[in-house]
């Protein structure tokens, strides 16, 4: 049952965080395709990516609602958040400026505090990842032999 709590809490956190982060950019979609334009990583993509993320966002939350999706939507928001991540470091060393493009709360940040909480994120993820039964073997050791 502990499990279950753990992964229900990991799986909450990940859908609130994503369905906020999606809400805000697209609700401010104007701010966040300038400020993905203006990091010098995304700037020949901003166009592509301010339509993508939040909707990859989205329908990461939607697989994390549903039994028979949630390993794999787990495994979505590790991978998002492992490249949200790299993202983090690679411009916070090596550019000047980078805008924060993630809106709402996160926006206002340090680079060290968005690495932080994006840390924890990808580190909720492998717990959850890790506490998760999968569905095969849950079904494959309840029926009968």
């Amino acid at each position: 049952m502990t499990r279950k709590i753990a992964v229900d809490i990991v799986v909450f956190s990940y859908i609130l965080l994503f369905v906020y982060a999606a809400l805000t950019k697209l609700l401010d979609y104007q701010k966040f395709v300038v400020q993905l334009g203006q990091s010098p990583i995304l700037t020949n993509y901003a166009q592509v990516l301010a339509v993508v993320v939040p909707f990859i966002e989205l329908g990461i939350s939607l697989m994390l609602i549903f039994p028979k999706t949630r390993l794999i939507g787990l495994y979505a928001a590790f991978g998002l958040m492992v490249m949200f991540t790299t993202y983090i470091v690679l411009a916070s060393r090596f550019s000047d400026y980078v805008p924060c493009s993630c809106g709402g709360v996160l926006e206002g940040m340090t680079w060290t505090q968005h690495l932080n909480f994006n840390t924890v994120f990808v580190l909720l993820a492998l717990i959850g990842i890790l506490l998760q039964p999968n569905i095969r073997n849950v079904d494959s050791s309840t029926s009968p032999s």
